[in-house]
This record gives C-alpha cells, sequence and structure tokens, in this order.
C-alpha cells in the first residue's frame, strides 16, 4: 500500500516539485497550501497521512504554529512531521525538534531525491 503524505507548502512550484517527485516514487500525495487548510483537511478525517512535511514561513499560519497545532491533537499527535523550509536558523530548528518534529530538512541543502529518501528513512524506524 502506497505511503499518504501530505506536503503544507505555500509555494504553488514547490509544492507541484516535490508532489511529483514523492509521487514518482510511490507515494500517495495530499498538499494544502498554508496551515490552515492543513488542519481542516487532517480534522475532517478527509486526508489521513503517514507523513506531513511542513513548510515554516506561510501566510495565515507559519508551521511552527501547525506543528504545536497537530502535536497538541490526540488524533494528529502520533503523524511524523518533517520540517522542510529554508528556514536553517538554530533557533528555528531547535524550536521544531522540541514541539516535536521528526526532522528538519533546508530546502537548499537537499535535492527532492534526497528528501524523498530522507522521508523513507524516517518512516522506517
Amino acid at each position: 500500500m502506497a505511503i499518504k503524505a501530505l506536503i503544507i507548502e505555500d509555494d504553488e512550484f514547490l509544492s507541484d516539485m516535490y508532489k511529483t517527485k514523492f509521487s514518482q516514487e510511490g507515494f500517495e500525495v495530499f498538499t494544502a497550501s498554508d496551515g490552515v487548510e492543513a488542519l481542516e483537511k487532517l480534522s475532517a478525517k478527509e486526508i489521513e497521512p503517514d507523513v506531513i512535511l511542513l513548510d515554516v514561513v506561510m501566510p495565515k499560519m507559519d508551521g511552527i504554529e501547525v506543528l504545536e497545532k497537530l502535536k497538541s491533537d490526540d488524533n494528529l499527535k502520533s503523524i511524523p512531521v518533517i520540517m522542510l523550509t529554508n528556514l536553517g536558523q538554530q533557533e528555528e530548528i531547535e524550536k521544531a525538534l522540541s514541539v516535536g518534529a521528526k526532522d528538519y530538512l533546508v530546502k537548499a541543502n537537499y535535492t527532492p531525491s534526497e528528501v524523498v529518501r530522507k522521508v523513507k528513512d524516517i518512516i522506517s524506524k
């Protein structure tokens, strides 16, 4: 059965690029363009992902706020969340990991193929 991934990313180009790459690798991919949309879909159980890739800088609600809401919801807190962002400041990384992110990937440091590989490693543990 395909692994279900939710990509929460406001940049449509990046969202499409990651969706294409993960789909090619056999994932079933869902996208949301901001945290509010993602939380609505998750709360309504429209999507039940095995893993979430979450950008930090987004309109309406930043990724850290989304992560906090996910981790405080008993139905969602067990879903592994991987931050996928361009923010590489140590304080952002530490905050995300302390709130419950499984990993923190800076987009500029990884190709889409490497991101897929990292995700597979994390969810296979």
